[in-house]
């Protein structure tokens, strides 16, 4: 008797698309993880054995395994469903925290003792810390992404992808735009349309190249710099570091204050990468993508790195470039033997850093639109109202890191000073404060008086206002009373919000001729999208 099961297609480990997303993608954990080798040397100053031969190989062993399993899973959806398009999760060191951890962490420890082993040892318990703040998160925010809507979620995501992501890279590109702009347009030539290179030469390899060969021959890169870097090669193998990790536990209060809402903070961010993800047509479980991330930061920190790593801003993306589930295990691999190796020095000496980072400034293109796109025509505000928060975020860390070159800070500036500079720091520093929940809320908030809704609106609102009140959102430390002030203006707007709900049914449902980004939908999730060369 025949089988009545339906046949499944061969999985391919590689297409042609993987070479495109494994270049794009590579070069962008590369960018990262340069950054953040720079920033151990020369802001906390370990030593360069520590950093070659313990962070980064520990940092190696997280990203291997993490996208190993991504790739899995990608390759289990796939099955399941019996397609061959699904784009596995990119997944590296979190942007954010490396900052984070670095100038807010570890840099005041070391400036207060000298010791920069000490500041590492708190580096580590704070990691630790996060990972299991997201790992508890793996069965709460399941829940949230289930009833907060799509406007909120794509839109704090933007937020995050248009500064955090693409600002600081378009501001490298245009320091040295005669090496980056040539490399963006190749980028956005062979990446937003169906125009591809002769013999179907990977476009970001051909990118990278060209970037690379631009600024060797204007002058902008040195070989005495490589030579030197070379000489640092060496072979280096993780081991676990428990008793620096139980050092930096033993005084874990004070790390609290930003643990806590920076762990909320990841899980967050993790749950609205999984709903881009869906929207771009690949549906991942979101417990699982959780728990990989705060099991990846707690082992990462018993071997020695400071960095949470996470999935990343970016698959759909990477899906438009034709990446499957091949390019995310293949950047897990290069990168984990780099840090094995000890090749980060020479790899900066040898591409210039304006070759590299374009890449990011199309992650965030390609994000920033799909918030618009991908959500109903009437949320559009709600966008807008999500991006803010990350947007003030972000311009509250611009005003500090200037104050700070110049030698002082915005409270010994004083807010009347900056305020009559035009300068609105104090709003803005509360504006910003737990941006991506803060982002998720008003988001929410909008969406739902959109479409009046108002005792969801009101629910979101009254979430605003607890939040708000024990410092998660709009406080600068977790606390009773945090921001009363802002706390009470969530329960008036939940208030209002009450009053309207009386005698309409609630919720509406959605009028069926209203535009609900379907269409884009079904062209991020079609199988043969015009910009994934094969």
């Amino acid at each position: 008797m025949a089988s009545t099961r339906p046949s499944v297609a061969p999985l391919p480990y590689w297409v042609r698309g993987d070479t495109n997303a494994f270049f794009g993608f590579g070069v962008n954990v590369l960018v990262n993880v340069l950054t953040l080798t720079g920033l151990c040397l020369a802001v906390v100053n370990l030593p360069e054995g520590e950093v070659f031969g313990t962070i980064l190989p520990a940092l190696g062993i997280a990203l291997v395994a993490g996208n190993i399993y991504y790739t899995y899973l990608a390759r289990r959806l796939a099955r399941r469903e019996n397609r061959s398009d699904v784009t596995a999760l990119p997944y590296g060191p979190s942007v954010p925290h490396m900052f984070i951890v670095i100038f807010v962490i570890m840099l005041p420890i070391y400036l207060r003792t000298q010791d920069p082993v000490r500041a590492w040892e708190a580096g580590l318990a704070w990691a630790f810390i996060i990972g299991v703040i997201v790992l508890i998160g793996a069965f709460v925010g399941p829940y949230i992404r289930r009833y907060a809507p799509r406007a909120a979620l794509l839109g704090t995501l933007a937020g995050i992808s248009i500064t955090f992501i693409s600002m600081n890279p378009a501001g490298q590109m245009w320091r040295l735009a005669w090496v980056a702009l040539p490399v963006f347009a190749l980028l956005l030539i062979g990446l937003l349309t169906d125009v591809k290179l002769p013999f179907n030469f990977p476009i970001g390899l051909a990118a990278l190249l060209l970037g690379t060969a631009i600024g060797w021959a204007g002058g902008a890169m040195s070989v005495p710099d490589v030579t030197a870097a070379a000489r640092d090669i060496a072979i280096a193998v993780p081991s676990f570091k428990i008793d620096l990790l139980l050092a930096g536990l033993a005084d874990m209060a004070p790390l609290l204050a930003t643990a806590i809402p920076l762990g909320v903070y990841n899980f967050t961010e993790g749950m609205t990468n999984v709903e881009s993800a869906a929207t771009a047509g690949d549906n991942y479980n979101l417990r699982s993508v959780l728990l990989a991330d705060g099991a990846g930061a707690v082992v990462g920190a018993a071997l020695g790195s400071p960095f949470p790593p996470a999935v990343y801003v970016g698959h759909p993306g990477w899906k438009a470039a034709g990446g499957r589930s091949g390019y995310s295990m293949a950047t897990g691999v290069v990168i984990a033997v780099l840090c094995f190796l000890g090749m980060f020095g020479l790899l900066g000496a040898i591409f210039p850093t304006a070759a590299i980072v374009p890449i990011l400034l199309y992650i965030g293109l390609l994000i920033g639109a799909q918030a618009f796109q991908a959500t109903p025509r009437a949320h559009a505000a709600a966008v807008v109202a999500a991006l803010i928060p990350n947007i003030a975020a972000w311009a509250t860390g611009q005003i500090d890191n200037a104050l700070a070159a110049a030698g002082t800070t915005a409270a010994a500036v004083g807010d009347e000073a900056l305020n009559g500079a035009g300068v609105v720091y104090d709003g803005l520093l509360v504006l910003g404060q737990g941006a991506i929940l803060a982002g998720l809320v008003l988001g929410a908030v909008v969406v739902f008086i959109i479409d009046k809704r108002f005792v969801r609106a009101a629910i979101f609102a009254g979430s605003g206002a607890l939040l708000s009140f024990v410092g998660l959102i709009h406080g600068e430390r977790i606390e009773w009373n945090a921001n009363g002030q802002v706390a009470l203006g969530y329960l008036f707007v939940a208030a209002i919000c009450a009053v309207f709900a009386l005698g309409r049914p609630d919720p509406r449902e959605p009028d069926p001729d209203e535009d609900d980004g379907s269409e884009v939908r079904e062209a991020w999730t079609s199988t043969e999208p015009t910009s994934s060369p094969r």
